[in-house]
C-alpha cells in the first residue's frame, strides 16, 4: 500500500511543480514584455486616444483630473497591453502544462480552438479601435451641444475604451464557444439553427448591457455577434463527432 500511495504522491507533486513553473514563466515573459513597452508609454497612450483627439474641435485636449492621473493612466494602459501581447505566450505554457494528459482527438480538436480564440479575441478589439471607436465618438460629437466643451478625462477615456475592447474581443469568441457546446454535447446543430431567433433577441439585449447608451456602438456589435453566431453552427457542422466504427475508441486510449 506504501508504494502506490507514495508514487501518487510524487505525482501530485511533479504536477505542482510543473505548474508553478509554468506559471513563473508566463509572468516573466508578461513583465519582459512590460519592460520592453515601458519606454513607449507615451506613445502608448497617445494611439490609445487618437480615434477621440483626432475628432476633438481645434484647440481641445485631453485632461487629467487629478495630479498623478497623467503619469498612472498610461503606465495602465502599458500594463494591459503587455498582458494583451503576452496572450499567445500564456496559452502555450497552459496548453504545454495540460496536453500531456489529453487524448489524440482532444488534442487535434483543442490547438484550433485555442488559435481561434486568441484570432477571434484580437479581431473583436481591432474592430473596435478601427471601426467601433471612429463612428461612436463621430456620433456623439455630432450631438453635442454647442455650448459644451469636450475636455474628456484621461483616465475616464481608459477606462471606456478598455470596456469596448473587452466587450468586442469576448463577444468575438461567440464561434468558439458554440463549438465548445456542441464538442460537449450540451446542444447540437441543429438546436442552434432552431434557436436563431431566441439568439438574435439574446445578441441585441448583450449588447445593449455591454456598450455605451448609443444606437451606433450597439449595432456595431450586435451585427457582428449574429454573423459570428451563423459561423459558429458552420464550425460546429465541421467538428461534430461522426458516428463511426472503432476509431473513437482507439483515438480515446491514445495518449
Amino acid at each position: 500500500m506504501t508504494a502506490p500511495d507514495a508514487g501518487g504522491e510524487g505525482s501530485l507533486l511533479d504536477h505542482l511543480v510543473e505548474l508553478r513553473s509554468r506559471l513563473l514563466r508566463g509572468i516573466v515573459g508578461v513583465l519582459v514584455l512590460l519592460v520592453a513597452l515601458l519606454p513607449f508609454t507615451s506613445q502608448l497612450y497617445t494611439w490609445l486616444a487618437t480615434p477621440l483627439v483626432s475628432r476633438l474641435p481645434a484647440g481641445q485636449q485631453m485632461i487629467a483630473m487629478n495630479p498623478a492621473g497623467a503619469f498612472f493612466a498610461p503606465i495602465k494602459l502599458t500594463c494591459f497591453v503587455a498582458l494583451f501581447a503576452a496572450v499567445p505566450w500564456l496559452l502555450y505554457q497552459a496548453w504545454a502544462f495540460i496536453a500531456p494528459g489529453l487524448y489524440k482527438r482532444e488534442k487535434k480538436l483543442a490547438l484550433p480552438l485555442l488559435g481561434s480564440a486568441v484570432t477571434l479575441f484580437y479581431a473583436g478589439c481591432a474592430f473596435a479601435y478601427f471601426l467601433v471607436l471612429p463612428m461612436v465618438f463621430n456620433f456623439l460629437l455630432r450631438f453635442k451641444p454647442d455650448i459644451v466643451a469636450i475636455t474628456p478625462d484621461i483616465n475616464a477615456y481608459l477606462e471606456f475604451v478598455l470596456v469596448i475592447f473587452l466587450a468586442f474581443g469576448i463577444s468575438f469568441e461567440l464561434p468558439v464557444a458554440l463549438v465548445i457546446l456542441v464538442l460537449l454535447g450540451w446542444v447540437t446543430p441543429a438546436q442552434l439553427k432552431e434557436w436563431r431567433g431566441y439568439a438574435i433577441v439574446g445578441i441585441f439585449i448583450v449588447a445593449a448591457v455591454i456598450t455605451p447608451p448609443d444606437v451606433v456602438s450597439q449595432l456595431l456589435l450586435a451585427i457582428p455577434m449574429m454573423l459570428l453566431y451563423e459561423a459558429g453552427i458552420l464550425a460546429a457542422h465541421a467538428v461534430v463527432p461522426k458516428p463511426g466504427p472503432a476509431d473513437g475508441a482507439a483515438d480515446d486510449r491514445t495518449r
